[in-house]
């Protein structure tokens, strides 16, 4: 094969996710409604100080203050991965938080199973951003993480909601600003104490109580 033909070839290729199929197939984002729909940001927790390898929640809950229903109500996260600068690396890209749990109910195993980890029902395809279905108006979402800190330091995790996944429909506040805001953390270099409760075998934090 030429290489005319190979660099046709791998631009094909590389147009083949915006459409559903590569023969000619609709968008993906085809069947979303195209707009700007009133939204709010209600509630928004992270701490700001965090200790090192211990799981911690991140919630927003999101409103819908418009008049029509959200198609496809969603939060994307920036800010959870750093860029590491050591040369040779297969992939520069590192967490700062570590991803335990996200958005959505979690599926029941179909065998009995050990729960490591499990991603949830808010996922999509885009790595930093879950979605949760349509949203009445007046309805409230609730979008929680577990976010296990593994890089100390100053960090700021920016969020922006969204109406779909597509980009045409777009969340906007009262004074039709983007839907977004940020969180400054502070993880601590020294991963919290932590003893194993003889009772329960479960890891708890604090030190072990002093044995009489």
């Amino acid at each position: 094969m030429d290489r005319a033909r190979v660099l046709a070839t791998t631009a094909l290729l590389g147009a083949c996710p915006a459409l559903a199929a590569c023969g000619g197939g609709a968008r993906l984002d085809a069947h979303e409604a195209s707009g700007s729909f009133a939204m709010q940001v209600v509630s928004a927790r992270f701490p700001a100080s965090q200790s090192l390898a211990r799981p911690t929640p991140l919630e927003l809950v999101v409103r819908n203050t418009g008049a029509s229903t959200v198609p496809d109500v969603a939060v994307t996260l920036d800010s959870l991965l750093y860029t590491e600068h050591f040369p040779e690396l297969a992939a520069n890209k590192r967490p700062v938080w570590v991803v335990e749990r996200g958005p959505g109910a979690i599926a029941t195993p179909p065998v009995e199973s050990q729960e490591v980890s499990p991603p949830a029902g808010g996922q999509t395809a885009y790595v930093n951003t879950w979605a949760l279905g349509a949203l009445a108006p007046g309805a409230s979402r609730t979008f929680r993480w577990l976010l296990a800190p593994v890089k100390p330091g100053a960090h700021v995790v920016h969020y922006t909601v969204a109406a779909g996944l597509g980009g045409r429909a777009r969340a906007r506040t009262a004074n039709g600003s983007a839907v977004q805001g940020s969180f400054a953390v502070q993880i601590k270099p020294a991963p919290p104490v932590t003893h194993v409760n003889p009772s329960t075998g479960k890891v708890e934090f604090g030190a072990a109580p002093a044995t009489p």
